[in-house]
Parts: C-alpha cells; sequence; structure tokens
C-alpha cells in the first residue's frame, strides 16, 4: 500500500485522548509500518501486515484499537472482551499489554495479560469483570475459555501477532480453536516477519480484503549490525565468549543457547568467570523471568543467557552485542536474534561462533540472508582444516559462491522508532528438545496447547 510521506502522527487522523498520551512518551514521528497501517486501521479495515519486530508494529495495532474503543464507549460485559491480542510468548504479551496501558493512560480502558507460567486466580478475576483489550498467550487463553472463565462471541478486533513465531512454537491448531469462537463480524489484524504456507493459509482464512503492508523485505539483517563469525570447536567455545565478553566495547549482550540447559551452563561459567549472568527460558518460573529480565534492563547482570523464547519477545534499549552461542535450526531465527541490538537507531554487533557441526546451519543463515558473514577462524593450531568440513562444506564454512560482499545486504530501514530512544510497542546438547525450534520441514511440534518456551500452560 501506497500512502503519502506522513511525518507526523498528528497527520493520522488519531484522537487528542492519543496524541497526548503519545507526548507524554515522547514520541511524535511515526514508524513507516505506523504510518501506513493506522490510517485504514482506522476505517475498520482487515490488515496484512509483514514486519520484523522493531518496526514499531505494536503502536501500529494498538493506537487504533484504543481509538475503536473511544468512539464507542460501552463496558466490556462480565466474562466478555472487546478487543483480543494473541502473542506466542510471555514477555511479548506483557509488552504489548504494556503498550496499551501507555497509549491507553487517557482513555480509561481496561487491559489485563493472561499467560502461563502464574496463578491462574488473578487471571480469573479480571477476566470476569470483562475488559476492554485482552492479551494472552494461546494455550493459557484456551485453559479459560476451557472453563468458561471468558467469552469471545461479542469480541470486536483479534490481532495475531509474530504469527511465524506461532507456527515455530505448534501453536497454529489452538489458535485456529480459538478464532473458531469469535463473530463473524470483526476487525482481523494479522503481522508475521515471514509468509510460511501454513501461515499464509491462517492468513487467508482470517482476513477479508485485507490492506497489505510490508515495511521490511523478508529475512533481512538491520545493516547497521556489524556481523563475525569465529569458527571455534565446541569444547573452546565457552572460553571463547568469555574473551569476547571481556572486550571493553561489549556493554550489554544477549546470549543466545539452543537449549534450556545449555542456557544455564553457559550462565555457571561466566559466573565462575566472575562475569554476571541471568538465564532466562521456558524451565524457569515467571517470577525468576520477571528477575532476570528486570537484572538485565537495570544493568545488575549486563548478560542475559536465552533460548529462542527470548529473540522477539524481548525489548531491551541498549543491547550492544548479540552472541549466538550456538547456531540456530531455522534460519529466520538468526535474522530475530541479532535484531535484539541496533534498535531505535543505534549501531549493534552480533559474534556467532560455529563449531564443524554447524556449517550447514551456517550456509542456510548466509543463504537466507543473502549475504557472506565475515569470519574468523579461532581453532587450535592441528585442527582440521575448514576445507574439510562436513557436508561439503567450501573453504571458511561456506557452501558454494558467496552471495555477495559481506553486508551487501540492504534491507528497507524501518526507521527508528518514536523518540528515537525507545519503541513504541519492541540434537546437540545430550538429545534435549530445543526449546521454540521446530523446523517448518516435518519436524514434530509441541503439543499444541502447551505454553510457549516452557511447554507449561
Amino acid at each position: 500500500m501506497k500512502v503519502e510521506q506522513l511525518t507526523q502522527f498528528t497527520d493520522l487522523g488519531l484522537v487528542e485522548t492519543l496524541l497526548r498520551a503519545l507526548r507524554e512518551e515522547g514520541y511524535t514521528t511515526p514508524t513507516p509500518i505506523q504510518a501506513q497501517s493506522i490510517p485504514p486501521l482506522l476505517q475498520g479495515r482487515d490488515l496484512l501486515g509483514i514486519a520484523q519486530t522493531g518496526t514499531g508494529k505494536t503502536a501500529a495495532f494498538a493506537l487504533p484499537i484504543i481509538q475503536r474503543l473511544l468512539a464507542n464507549p460501552r463496558r466490556a460485559e462480565p466474562g466478555y472482551v472487546r478487543a483480543l491480542v494473541l502473542a506466542p510468548t510471555r514477555e511479548l504479551a506483557a509488552q504489548i499489554a504494556d503498550s496499551f496501558r501507555a497509549y491507553g493512560r487517557f482513555a480509561r480502558i481496561n487491559v489485563a495479560c493472561v499467560v502461563g507460567g502464574v496463578s491462574l486466580g488473578p487471571q480469573r478475576q479480571a477476566l470476569a469483570r470483562g475488559l476492554d483489550v485482552l492479551v494472552a498467550t494461546p494455550g493459557r487463553l484456551l485453559d479459560h475459555m476451557g472453563t468458561g472463565t471468558v467469552r469471545l462471541d461479542r469480541t470486536e478486533v483479534v490481532v495475531l501477532d509474530e504469527a511465524d513465531h506461532m507456527l515455530d512454537l505448534g501453536f497454529v491448531v489452538p489458535i485456529r480453536k480459538i478464532v473458531a469462537k469469535l463473530p463473524k463480524e470483526r476487525q482481523n489484524l494479522f503481522f508475521s516477519a515471514t509468509m510460511p504456507k501454513e501461515i499464509a493459509g491462517l492468513a487467508g482464512d482470517m482476513l477479508r480484503n485485507p490492506v497489505q503492508v510490508s515495511v521490511t523485505p523478508v529475512a533481512t539483517t538491520a545493516e547497521r549490525i556489524k556481523q563475525e563469525v569465529f569458527h571455534v570447536e565446541s569444547t573452546r567455545k565457552r572460553d571463547l565468549l568469555v574473551e569476547l565478553l571481556r572486550r571493553p566495547e561489549v556493554k550489554r549482550t544477549i546470549v543466545f543457547t539452543r537449549t534450556k540447559r545449555g542456557a544455564d551452563k553457559v550462565a555457571q561459567h561466566l559466573a565462575a568467570s566472575n562475569i554476571s549472568a541471568a538465564a532466562i527460558h521456558g524451565n524457569k518460573s515467571q517470577n525468576q523471568r520477571e528477575r532476570a529480565l528486570e537484572s538485565f534492563r537495570s544493568g545488575g547482570s549486563p548478560v542475559l543467557v536465552a533460548t529462542d523464547i527470548a529473540a522477539r519477545g524481548i525489548d531491551v534499549d541498549g543491547v550492544t552485542h548479540v552472541v549466538n552461542f550456538e547456531l540456530p535450526d531455522v534460519a529466520e531465527s538468526y535474522v530475530h536474534r541479532i535484531g535484539r541490538t541496533a534498535r531505535a537507531g543505534a549501531d549493534g554487533a552480533a559474534f556467532t561462533l560455529c563449531d564443524g557441526e554447524e556449517r550447514h546451519l551456517l550456509r542456510a543463515i548466509e543463504k537466507l540472508t543473502r549475504q557472506s558473514i565475515p569470519a574468523q577462524d579461532r581453532r587450535q593450531p592441528g585442527a582440521p582444516s575448514l576445507s574439510e568440513a562436513p557436508r561439503g562444506a567450501a573453504p571458511g564454512g561456506r557452501g558454494g559462491k558467496p552471495q555477495g560482499r559481506p553486508g551487501a545486504s540492504k534491507p528497507a530501514h524501518a526507521g527508528p522508532r518514536p523518540g528515537q530512544a525507545k519503541g513504541p510497542g519492541a540434537a546437540p546438547g545430550g538429545g534435549q528438545r530445543r526449546e521454540g525450534q521446530f523446523a517448518r520441514n516435518g519436524a514434530s511440534r509441541p503439543r499444541p496447547a502447551r505454553e510457549a518456551g516452557g511447554f507449561s500452560r
């Protein structure tokens, strides 16, 4: 969809109640997805948005929803929900709910967040009163629907956020069960960074003549992120990680592992090396996860070790570096991981530690992102040469011809989020199941009603 160049939120048709909240937050300039999405959503259109995290899409859907509620200021009936937002992880759901509260601070809207890992009691009480906006993860919402705590047959608008991540976590079937309980007459908003076949089918079933907005080419990496690969034996990864984290330019860092156990082991190794680190993954309780995030935000722990539940669900300003301690099984996850840095107009760096068994995963990432990532050989003398890489890898750990010079990929930049400082909205490993990663080529998925990351409801 093409729109005229808009430079201020005042150009988008938002009411003064919302503009006042935006001024309080320090936001004046909309991002591209906000400029393209808000006007048609205010008209009641369905929308299909192709957008990665960090583009400001939370405000793109939250502001029009709040204005819709203000236009018909009736109170939600007990047990009913006027607007529903589905998110894949607890962290993302909590952030979306916080954004609704910030933008609706002068609108007196009723917002609640329903996720797994916490007590059902307070959630039941909030649902029983009736809600203007409910932000939920699919598994926990189905729990409440099953006990009759909440009904959706009078819901006016539904948002599906991070739809492709829902697919990775096995939530497509639960989503279809939830959508089946919604009224036929409703506004539908659908956001996804990529559009695999199953997600395209879900979008086709939900949306009616949608406006289509795409602000970032699929699976590109931010051009402000300096990327580097270190080829290293698996036994030397932890020591190299410590070396990298002790560089003076490395300040606030997220380290990604494949497994929950791996995240704990890395955090323990860093603590033994006198580097303060917190671990976050699905086996942690919600309170533990919140404490780890708060310590990371406040600087108490400058390193956060996380599984891929954090790749799209954590929006923390000032992350200078991302380290892929292990490469992800799904190449798209690399894009989301490194997208935790270089946010809100800042620069960032991403280090990837690649052992011999992971070179095929590196080739998949370079093919997807259409670039050759600069590499260093940090293996010990006498180790097999990179030309002896498994599966026919070429020297340097890459298969085939380079896709272009380092950093050649030039994705369309979504622009800084309003305010420039923060955005409206944000088999290795001992045979463990890899958290949040289920390949789309037929690999097994978790039982659908379980919660993201921890497989707990």
